[in-house]
């Protein structure tokens, strides 16, 4: 078996789609790497890898939004194709295992764009405040 883990940024939101009664979420990741050339000038190397969760927990769907950062491990497949100018291209892409939200440019939460938010269930009410003092350790 061979897995792939890649840590990057998405490149446009997440897109669920069914196919064959089977419920498929689809989205790209960019992973980009500085380096040096032979004559010391900084370049960036970005590679692309699309995404292909087959998953009915679909929950973080919304949370999968441009620009946000993000895990994903999985299994690799590379495909050949042909590009419009007749030349032979190749695209690598992921078959999702799992996929963890790291943070992104803009911390809005679903509908903010980019990012996600707190659950739900986190209050910042006085009621979960600790009153204690923080240094007061028991050892």
């Amino acid at each position: 078996m061979i897995k792939l883990q890649v840590i990057g940024n998405l490149g446009k939101d997440c897109v669920t789609n069914n196919v064959n009664g089977k419920t498929v979420m689809n989205f790209n990741v960019a992973h980009t790497e500085k380096y040096k050339d032979a004559q010391g000038n900084q370049k960036d190397k970005t590679i692309w890898v699309e995404c292909a969760y087959w998953s009915d927990r679909t929950g973080i769907a919304p949370y999968l939004r441009k620009g946000t950062q993000v895990y994903v491990e999985g299994t690799p497949d590379v495909r050949s194709y042909t590009k419009s100018d007749g030349t032979a291209g190749v695209s690598l892409s992921l078959r999702v295992g799992s996929v963890q939200l790291l943070g992104g440019k803009n911390e809005g939460g679903p509908s903010g764009g980019g990012g996600y938010a707190a659950p739900a269930s986190v209050s910042s009410s006085p009621a979960n405040e600790i009153t204690e003092p923080v240094d007061d350790l028991p050892f």
